[in-house]
């Protein structure tokens, strides 16, 4: 019953990412991480952006291997394939067609906000950076917005070589809205809090 409960979470998480990710990339607009990094290359190749987090995230399993084991490798493997999958899904049968983009921006970053807060409860995450800032948490007590949004910073001065000024701003408050979220209500293990009292 609890192994049942931890992929349907999972599922969940994955679907509020794939669709917080959905809208932003319906209205131009991008997210952080190594979702973020994707969207752009989307910009630069032939490929979809569901491929290309799928090949992104290869070179981070060894890392989640080493640090947090078979278990938690396996649960961030599937959490990846699913978005991948559920991104291709949304892409091919579901249209946005929203005009603000203030809109877009604050219920995308939203919605993955609250994704990634379901992964991470369920000791699985979506890969890339997310991997990152379990293993920096877990091994050093910082919380994963710090490391968040210090990848923030990256992504947004690389998606000016591919994105309008404009659309980079509007993106920034989806960075902005994700962080909120995930900072207010992502809380590290007991362990890790009584490690870092």
């Amino acid at each position: 019953m609890i192994m049942t409960h931890r992929w349907l979470s999972i599922l969940e998480g994955c679907l509020l990412v794939a669709l917080g990710i959905h809208l932003l990339n319906a209205s131009n607009l991008l997210i952080s991480g190594t979702a973020g990094l994707g969207l752009i290359l989307q910009r630069m190749t032939d490929l979809s952006f569901g491929q290309l987090f799928f090949i992104l995230n290869l070179p981070f399993y060894l890392l989640s291997f080493r640090f947090m084991g078979a278990s938690f490798t396996f649960r961030t493997f599937v959490g990846v394939s699913l978005l991948s999958l559920l991104s291709e899904l949304m892409r091919r049968y579901l249209a946005f067609d929203i005009a603000e983009p203030v809109m877009s921006s604050i219920l995308g970053g939203v919605l993955v906000g609250f994704g990634l807060i379901i992964l991470f409860r369920h000791q699985a995450s979506l890969g890339g950076l997310s991997i990152l800032s379990i293993f920096l948490e877990r091994r050093f007590g910082i919380h994963a917005s710090r490391t968040t949004l210090t990848a923030d910073v990256l992504i947004v001065a690389l998606a000016f070589t591919v994105f309008e000024p404009l659309q980079v701003l509007y993106s920034l408050l989806a960075f902005l809205c994700m962080s909120s979220v995930v900072g207010r209500y992502h809380r590290p293990p007991a362990w890790a809090r009584a490690q870092h009292a």
